[in-house]
């Protein structure tokens, strides 16, 4: 069985992340949300998985290589382009024109493929949702959940008869514009015939462009709603809720990794905590090579990165620590996300770490901000 995996977005709406990560590479628990999708695929029976790629390309391509250590093959097709000087320029076609330019290059998709967003936790049986994509004769299926009224806008959303064929597809309508709140979660199921009506050479992409052109010539294009876990990774609050929800036991399927060495406490190889005068309160994680000195207070749910640093006095709440990153003496972090040169509220507010001291922590207990070790 084949699959694509839609890579090639800037992922505007999780920055400031995805200024230095590809929005597929954010970690979840560590490991990056793309390779629990490739995990899943692999167990479905999918041994051929195209890519396609743009920003920060190479980050993905170095991690998942040509998917030998996940038991699958993996191909990548890169949109954009290489200037006189020899620079690399990314250039996004779009989902759709993604897949076209994939197409016509060597022919991918000969048979039934899944396409999926990359940036999603599922547990989607892709055998029973292919079996019904071909037991209905669609020629294009779109897998959906309903959402609430007020996350409409983030999605594309469907308006089906009683046999789940549909008769309209809205591509992120605002609430009062909103016909459906079937949702979209990014998971498609394409026979070759569909690559052949997206234009080549053109941006073109599948929620904006493709479906409203398939409802509306009435071509077999189905939704179907399955039980199933989606979890959607589509804006830093998403990513905040999403990492507190895992760390408490929320997804049933992702544990913590490490060794408990306390009452919902892990931690990875060799990091060193001094307890005298700490007090830890779980489920919190502290990585490989972290040190964590005497007379801190961490609450969790907390995910600290290897190799960061926890200053006497520093208290960490229910926030989200990447790796390599000191929290100064007498710091509060308090429901935050600490990314190399930026703090970010679980709003989604992002500072630059010179300027968080005052907004973020104020200036009681003369509490300063985190630095980079």
């Amino acid at each position: 069985m084949k699959a694509m995996i839609l890579a090639a977005g800037k992922g505007t709406r999780v920055r400031p992340l995805t200024y230095d990560l590809p929005k597929p590479m954010i970690p979840v628990l560590g490991k990056p949300v793309m390779a629990y999708l490739i995990e899943h695929l692999a167990r479905c029976g999918v041994d051929e998985i195209m890519v396609n790629v743009s920003h920060l390309h190479e980050k993905i391509e170095e991690y998942f290589g040509e998917g030998q250590q996940f038991g699958v093959r993996i191909g990548y097709s890169f949109e954009g382009y290489t200037d006189d000087n020899g620079e690399v320029v990314p250039v996004p076609l779009g989902s759709a024109g993604g897949m076209k330019k994939i197409q016509e290059f060597g022919g991918f998709f000969d048979q039934t493929t899944i396409v999926l967003c990359g940036d999603a936790l599922i547990d989607l049986d892709i055998a029973a949702a292919v079996a019904e994509h071909k037991s209905k004769g669609a020629l294009a299926t779109v897998i959906t959940k309903e959402v609430p009224w007020d996350k409409v806008s983030s999605y594309g959303v469907v308006v089906t008869d009683a046999d789940g064929r549909i008769q309209r597809f809205q591509e992120k309508p605002s609430q009062e514009e909103a016909v459906s709140n079937f949702a979209s979660t990014g998971i498609y199921i394409f026979e070759p015939e569909v690559i052949n009506m997206i234009p080549a050479n053109t941006e073109f992409d599948i929620g904006s462009d493709l479906f409203p052109l398939l409802a509306e010539k009435g071509l077999p294009f189905y939704a179907q709603g399955r039980p199933f876990e989606w979890i959607d990774i589509g804006s830093i609050t998403d990513f905040w809720t999403v990492l507190q929800d895992v760390m408490q036991g929320g997804v049933e399927s992702l544990k913590l990794p490490g060794t408990q060495v306390a009452d919902g406490v892990w931690v990875g190889l060799n990091a060193r905590i001094d307890w005298e005068g700490t007090s830890i309160e779980g489920p919190v994680y502290i990585g490989s090579g972290t040190h964590v000195e005497a007379g801190t207070r961490i609450v969790g749910p907390t995910w600290i990165g290897h190799g960061s640093h926890i200053v006497s006095g520093a208290e960490v709440v229910r926030s989200m620590i990447f790796e390599y990153t000191r929290i100064g003496h007498d710091v509060l972090l308090e429901d935050m996300i600490v990314f190399k040169d930026y703090c970010i509220s679980r709003d989604g507010e992002s500072r630059h770490i010179k300027d968080c001291a005052e907004t973020i922590w104020g200036n009681s207990r003369d509490r300063r901000l985190a630095r980079r070790a």
